[in-house]
């Protein structure tokens, strides 16, 4: 594996590997910039074929946090964090986090941890106990619980912006979306949509995912590989990354491409793709930053209405870009990634330069 070329391509940065022979908890923590704040980010806990699988995730994933973090104004840079999930059918899954919140504690606070894919309520409840660099901890402890529907609320937000530039619409009612993925925020977003008035279909690789949101929603099903062809005038990709990729571009029949997944272009030239094809899409770090806004509330002091406060702007944020990228015929994660390099380099320094393993 050839860590440093990696390294390099994601502009790192600070990358810390451990290993706890005890419980068999292998873990990366990812700091991609702190000229904010100390890097906060999520704690995936999956299975990879490949260890360098996991390190390119969490490299992706904590540069996206720190753009994410600078556009919606938070004072914190980016990071993520990978548990790789042990192969063996039974490990000590308490043990695994006690360990990861002790990895956790030795950075010193220079990343904070929360969770993610793979990762709840009770890990985060568990890491506590070693560390106190963690947030979306339950309520009695001072946190915010489970940030998802936040993430949801800040995503509805956004659609309503596309729509209103896009579509030349003030409401979601009778707009049908796509939703790809129904789990924690998809589902979220889906009740979201739904008190809105918009009519939904969903796919999810978990069959049971999709019927509650049939059940609860009204959402038509579609199998999961066929989502990308369903006529609709939102696609909302919730899943896992990559989902804007040469195979979907060709096949969506959305106008507006907004969802709450991170890393959902494949690869940069993806955004190019579809802003060819005359679709809207909402950069995924500016349109799901509602969970960040609101685990980053805990640091300074939890006030729930300061978080929905904030989120609500995620509106202003995608009809700013987007409308600058219609003014200017620039593609609109191009037109992100502008705003977020020029609020870095207002902070002035340069990120951090250190990789060390455990």
């Amino acid at each position: 594996m050839d860590v440093f070329s990696h390294l390099a391509s994601y502009d790192y940065g600070e990358v810390h590997f451990a290993r706890d022979p005890a419980t068999g908890m292998r873990a990366i923590v990812a700091i991609h910039d702190t000229r904010l704040g100390p890097s906060l980010g999520g704690c995936r806990f999956l299975g990879y074929s490949r260890d360098e699988d996991a390190l390119i995730d969490a490299l992706r994933l904590a540069r996206g946090m720190t753009y994410k973090a600078a556009l919606a104004g938070v004072p914190h840079g980016g990071g993520k964090s990978v548990v790789l999930r042990p192969p063996a059918p039974v490990f000590d899954r308490a043990a695994l986090f006690l360990a990861f919140g002790r990895f956790v504690d030795s950075l010193g606070g220079r990343y904070i941890t929360a969770e993610d894919s793979g990762t709840g309520l009770e890990d985060m409840e568990l890491i506590r106990t070693a560390t106190k660099h963690v947030t979306g901890v339950g309520a009695e402890h001072g946190g915010s619980g489970d940030p998802s529907p936040f993430t949801a609320l800040g995503v509805r937000r956004g659609i309503e912006a596309c729509a209103k530039l896009k579509l030349g619409r003030t409401s979601l009612e009778g707009l049908t979306v796509a939703v790809q993925g129904v789990g924690h925020v998809g589902y979220h977003l889906c009740k979201e949509l739904v008190a809105c008035g918009a009519k939904l279909s969903v796919a999810d690789v978990d069959p049971l995912k999709s019927e509650r949101a049939h059940r609860e929603f009204g959402a038509e099903i579609v199998p999961n590989e066929s989502i990308f062809d369903v006529e609709c005038d939102v696609l909302a990709p919730c899943a896992l990354g990559s989902a804007i990729n040469d195979d979907t571009v060709p096949r969506i029949k959305a106008k507006i491409v907004a969802g709450a997944a991170n890393n959902q272009l494949h690869e940069p030239r993806h955004g190019d793709d579809l802003n060819a094809r005359g679709i809207l899409y909402a950069p995924d770090y500016a349109i799901n930053a509602g969970g960040l806004i609101n685990v980053a509330q805990e640091v300074a002091g939890y006030d729930a209405e300061i978080s929905r406060d904030r989120t609500m702007k995620i509106f202003d944020t995608i009809h700013e870009i987007a409308e600058r990228s219609m003014k200017s015929l620039t593609p609109t994660y191009r037109v992100a990634d502008l705003l977020v390099e020029e609020k870095l380099a207002r902070a002035g320094g340069v990120p951090s330069r250190i990789a060390s393993a455990r």
